[in-house]
């Protein structure tokens, strides 16, 4: 039985699951929601969770997100969100089971290996036939290069509708050819 992670309360943005140094900021919307849940799993075939967490509307909710930082979670963890509402579709069009697994909409990557239609068609818990997302490392190394230090006012910029870029590129425009790459 491996020790629960720490959790802090998070940053609604960006929504989905974005990876740092210290761990991973999960966020969700969901402007309906009573409850909210994110389990982690080991693997894209991990039958349980090793961690179900419930996130407080007191600590884990900003305006319609849901969100929460796990620290020291690695990339290449499994996830899905489970979440709970009301559920009179025929009044408000609102549907939600707290039995059924989410897939996260801003995931990056997912695994569709345990997935059954028919389970999730059906009542009860689908948790293992559901889909699962996976955290991802999409941190971009810039190898130190830093923006250009040019102040704004000394700045040219350049607004080009790329329709008209072929025009200026004529003859008659006077304006040179780039040069080749």
């Amino acid at each position: 039985m491996r020790k629960p992670y720490s959790l802090k309360s998070g940053s609604p943005y960006p929504h989905g699951a974005k990876a740092s140094e210290n761990g991973v900021n999960f966020s969700i919307s969901s402007r309906h929601a009573t409850h909210v849940e994110l389990l982690l799993f080991s693997s894209n075939e991990s039958p349980e969770p090793f961690q179900v967490i419930a996130l407080r509307k007191d600590k884990h909710h900003t305006f319609f997100s849901w969100h929460v930082f796990v620290e020291g979670l690695p990339t290449g963890t499994w996830y899905a969100w489970r979440i709970d509402g009301p559920s009179n579709t025929r009044e408000t069009g609102l549907r939600f089971d707290k039995d059924k697994l989410l897939l996260d909409p801003w995931a990056r990557a997912v695994s569709d290996k345990l997935w059954q239609r028919a389970a999730a068609c059906l009542p009860g818990d689908n948790s293992t036939h559901a889909m699962r997302a996976v955290v991802v490392d999409d941190r971009y190394d810039w190898e130190g290069d830093t923006p250009l230090a040019i102040r704004s006012e000394k700045a040219i910029i350049y607004e080009l509708h790329v329709a008209a870029l072929p025009a200026i590129r004529r003859p008659r425009s006077n304006i040179p050819a780039p040069l080749p790459a």
